[in-house]
Order: C-alpha cells, then structure tokens, then sequence
C-alpha cells in the first residue's frame, strides 16, 4: 500500500514539475495561410507549409511552438474569424508571434464565394459591407491596418512581433522570381518599421535562392508539383531554413537565443 502512495506520489509530482516547466517555457505562435501551414499541418495532397517545419531549428525544450496559420485566410478573415482572439487569450509576456499574410489579401472584399480581400496598402481608410458571405455587416480595414493591430497586440501583451514578407511564388519574368516589392512586401515592410517591429523579408531572401540555383522548370519539378504558390515537403523545407537565415540576421531578436546550437 505504501509503495502504491509513494508511486502515484511521485507520478503526481513528476506531472506537476512538468506542466511548471511546459508554463514557464515562452510560445512562438505562427500565423498566416496555407504558404505557411497547409491542411492539417502535417502535408495535404503532398503539399506543405514552411510554418510546418521550422520547429525542427528550435530547442524545444527552451521554447514552445504553435503553427496557428491555416489555408485560404488573408490578414482580414484570420481576424474575422476569432482566431487571432484565441491566440490573444493565451499570450504572455515573453512570448513570441511570427506573421506572415498577403497571398489571399487581393481576393474580392465582398462576394459569395470567399469575402476576404482587405484594401490594398497600409492608410486607414475603410469599406462598411453587409458582408454576402457571412451575412454579417463588417467595416473592412487595409492589409496594413490589420498588420498594425497583430502587431500591437502583440506588444501589448508584452510579447515581440516578428512580420515576415510573404514566400514568392513560381513565376517568373525575364529570368528573375516576380517580387512582392511593390505591394504586399513592401507594405509588410513598411508596417514593421513604422510600429517598430522586428522585420524579415522571406520574400527577397528565397527569391535571391531561387534565382542562384534553380530555373522556373526546375523549381516546379522539385518544389511545386500542383501550381506556382504551394510548396511541397522539399520546398517547405528549403523556405523555413530561409525563414532562420532571415532570423539570425535580426538584430537584438530575443527569439534567435531558442535557435539550435549547431
């Protein structure tokens, strides 16, 4: 009978000293679409998110992550739909969050079919709807104002924000990957700079790799077997060592001291 006690004893008191360190461990929560988390999180269809894999360059026993992107969502609809409210309710101070929008950002503002288009730019204008898809009325914001809250959210919970470029697709012109540099890039850009946020632009640093070592046949043939946005696991993979490369470049980031030692 006492070696029943003294085991569930010390059951309950190995539990109890874990949850204590899983809580005092900081969270990287990971937001965006399908770019960065695609199906399940563990592939679809063979296709995947560099959201997905970039855990395997953190000490997880230092840091906890949480890949809350989810496909077909633009800056507006993952806010519209209370996710960025779930992640609010949980966030603490030490904590991190990465954000990564704009593929689905230039969609229709309002139609049957998805509704989550956001106003092109950073400014604050608005656009009032009834809302044909959720039936709902909606004051619509710019990709940038909704960068802006992410962000200062973030901050308010003590928290730092780290805004990344969105990865570039397989098109190509003249020789060189399309960039994002006139619209969503550099308004993501513009967003970290003017709320002081951390800053890595995923979208020129894997266009450069693209551009040094593959051609668009290629890139196809090895990362993108079902359109020019998708990655599968190879090309998942290549973007979240981009998405570290662009890290350890950050300056003062206190994120980069959870990176694996090599």
């Amino acid at each position: 009978m006492k070696n029943k006690l003294l085991f569930s004893f010390l059951v309950l008191f190995s539990f109890c000293v874990f949850a204590a360190i899983q809580q005092q461990r900081p969270t990287l929560y990971i937001i965006g679409d399908s770019t960065v988390r695609n199906g399940s999180g563990k592939g679809s269809d063979g296709l995947w998110g560099w959201g997905s894999l970039v855990g395997a360059h953190f000490d997880t026993t230092r840091i906890h992550l949480e890949n809350h992107a989810i496909g077909g969502r633009s800056s507006r609809t993952f806010l519209t739909e209370g996710r960025w409210d779930k992640i609010m309710a949980s966030l603490k101070p030490g904590d991190f969050v990465m954000m990564q929008f704009g593929h689905n950002d230039g969609g229709a503002i309002n139609d049957t079919s998805r509704a989550r288009g956001s106003i092109k730019g950073i400014g604050d204008e608005t656009d009032e709807i009834d809302n044909l898809l959720t039936k709902k009325h909606e004051i619509v914001h710019s990709y940038g104002w909704y960068m802006k809250k992410y962000i200062n959210d973030t901050k308010s919970k003590g928290a730092t924000a780290i805004v990344c470029s969105l990865v570039p697709r397989n098109v190509w012109k003249e020789g060189k990957v399309q960039r994002a540099s006139s619209d969503y890039g550099k308004w993501a850009s513009e967003v970290a700079r003017s709320e002081k946020a951390f800053f890595i632009d995923l979208n020129e640093i894997i266009a450069k790799k693209y551009e040094a070592d593959y051609s668009e046949a290629k890139l196809k043939s090895e990362f993108f077997p079902g359109d020019h946005t998708h990655t599968n696991y190879a090309g998942a993979k290549f973007n979240a060592q981009a998405v570290v490369e662009g890290l350890k470049d950050l300056k003062k980031c206190p994120l980069t001291k959870y990176l694996k030692k090599k």
